[in-house]
């Protein structure tokens, strides 16, 4: 038998497991089976939960996840006891482990000293006066946000935050000055960067300050607050207690879902935009079908109430995963789809429920009636129609826009102002034009972001085609190899590949694109077409020795953008 520990980690907010705070541990095993493992880890649970005594244990639920080679399994604990909750599961899993590999003696030796550090931890971090803060905090319905360093009550410009050891009293706080903004939850494969943005400027045609959280920054109005990856709670905290923000739309990546849960339970919409193979093996997360149930997660953070307040889940109908998900929620859900004759385009609209699709090269929004929000033709991310996943992206955004009340003048406006430059979406889709030779810059990284952008350029006329793109060591070689596969759709007429030193987690520097190098040979492309370069911006300037006036330049760009972009822009 072998078992080994993966991570165990604080949860939040709600997560995957469960809708409550608490702490997970993900394990290897393998010659036993799961029930066996988990029914022996809740035994030494209990165990442990009894032998600290009613002063030092809290009531908690058990939950799990068996995956293949392994299992999730989580408690329920205080916000204010989530890292001595770590200790405790941790310490379990290590009774567990010892008792199935018969070194019960060690399991005894172990258990007291470790026990009774946690009885230390437990009183060090117990904190009851901030349960009592955000249990009232509930009674009131205001937001009540908390980390290590702070508290805040409401969100944004209706917003306050103290020290963590120095907040009011409850009965000192006057409940009615804090207030919620509008706020919503956006994820999925791709799209969610560009949603976000997109969203942000349809909010600022409407004269509304909004906010960001993305993995490239976190921005109030035009301000950039930081550079980063801050798709996580902790950006989200950030923005929302920035007094400057008026709405907020948060991306949430699926890395941070899996490691705290949502950042917040208090969105008035939530947005998917699409499911596909991506960062398979971590988590416990091994098929796409588990992809789908992470990313609608965000259903949960959608607002409760009746059928006339409660928040609206938007989900790609053209996505089978996502449809066959949405069977499982219990929440309002606006529909979007390229195609107006899909299924379920028909079901809502016989229904009179909301839906969002193309119709003769225009945008309709249709509940109770059909509006036309826009011309694909008018609205420049779309490159006049031939970039069709940005289209999706509009519909998408149309919907969650409609469901935080935005005017249909307004999101017309949003969307014509939004372009395929770096300054309204660095990174995505964005182009230049180069002594006569059009270049796309773009951010994807896998074969389904990959294909959206050789679809795009397969419609744009061209003399010749150049695609220069690289991978990060933590995908597997068939994932790869499956980028490879679609550049080589592109039939272009150099491949570039280049190192990213940055990004090679575990593989040795050029590993990557000796083995596309060999797998384009295998397939007949010719070994002078293809170049090796050592960085992004070295395969640029290669790339473009090549490139002549009337040719198509697509640089999949994953690192060293800014260096990039000002070669081209020299």
């Amino acid at each position: 038998m072998v078992f080994e520990l993966d991570e165990v980690r604080r949860l939040t907010g709600p997560n995957l497991l469960s809708n409550e705070p608490g702490a997970i541990i993900d394990v290897f095993f393998s010659d036993v089976d799961a029930e066996i493992v988990i029914d022996c880890w809740n035994k030494h649970l209990y165990h442990c939960q009894v032998t600290l005594g009613p002063d030092y244990a809290w009531q908690s639920t058990c939950y799990d996840r068996v995956y293949d080679g392994g299992a999730s399994m989580s408690i329920s604990a205080p916000m204010d006891l989530l890292y001595s909750a770590c200790d405790l599961i941790e310490l379990a899993w290590d009774l567990c482990a010892a008792e199935l590999s018969n070194d019960n003696q060690k399991s005894v030796v172990d258990m007291l000293p470790r026990l009774a550090a946690l009885k230390e931890t437990i009183a060090e971090e117990k904190h009851p006066e901030l349960l009592t803060f955000m249990l009232e905090a509930e009674k009131h319905n205001v937001a009540c946000l908390a980390d290590d360093d702070e508290l805040s009550l409401g969100m944004g410009a209706h917003s306050q935050t103290w020290p963590i050891d120095s907040f009011p009293n409850v009965t000192s706080v006057s409940w009615q000055d804090y207030s919620q903004i509008p706020l919503a939850l956006i994820t999925g494969t791709n799209g969610k960067s560009t949603s976000v943005r997109l969203a942000a400027e349809i909010a600022k045609a409407a004269g509304i300050e909004a906010g960001v959280t993305s993995t490239d920054f976190i921005k109030v109005g035009d301000v950039i607050i930081d550079e980063g990856d801050y798709s996580g709670p902790g950006g989200a905290r950030m923005l929302l207690r920035d007094k400057r923000s008026e709405m907020a739309f948060l991306e949430v990546a699926r890395g941070g879902l899996l490691r705290r849960g949502l950042p917040v339970h208090r969105a008035q919409a939530a947005l998917v935009t699409n499911v596909a193979s991506d960062h398979l093996g971590q988590y416990g997360i091994n098929t796409v079908e588990e992809i789908a149930r992470v990313k609608t997660m965000v259903s949960k953070g959608i607002m409760p109430g009746d059928d006339y307040n409660m928040g609206t889940l938007v989900l790609n109908a053209d996505d089978p995963l996502l449809v066959k998900e949405s069977s499982k929620l219990n929440v309002p859900i606006c529909w979007f789809s390229i195609d107006k004759q899909n299924p379920i385009i028909k079901q809502a609209q016989a229904l009179q429920k909301p839906c969002v699709y193309v119709s003769n090269n225009k945008l309709i929004y249709s509940y109770h009636e059909q509006v036309s929000i826009a011309e694909i033709s008018n609205i420049p991310m779309t490159v006049n129609g031939t970039a069709k996943h940005n289209i999706e992206n509009a519909l998408g955004v149309i919907g969650l826009c409609k469901a935080l009340n935005i005017s249909d003048e307004n999101i017309c406006l949003g969307l014509t102002r939004f372009g395929s430059n770096p300054n309204d979406n660095p990174g995505r889709g964005n182009i230049y034009q180069v002594n006569g030779v059009t270049v796309i810059i773009d951010f994807a990284h896998n074969s389904h972001s990959m294909q959206a952008l050789v679809n795009m350029t397969s419609n744009m006329p061209t003399n010749k085609k150049h695609v220069m793109f690289s991978h990060g060591g933590d995908r597997s070689d068939q994932e790869i190899l499956d980028v490879a596969a679609v550049v080589r759709e592109l039939q272009p007429d150099t491949y570039v590949l280049t190192e990213i030193e940055k990004y090679l987690r575990g593989r040795e520097l050029n590993e990557i694109s000796h083995m596309v190098k060999d797998n384009l040979l295998a397939e007949g492309v010719s070994e002078e077409s293809i170049l090796l370069a050592s960085d992004p911006l070295d395969g640029t300037k290669k790339i473009m020795q090549r490139a002549q006036s009337g040719d198509i330049v697509l640089l999949f760009v994953l690192t060293d953008r800014d260096k990039v972009q000002a070669y081209l822009t020299e």
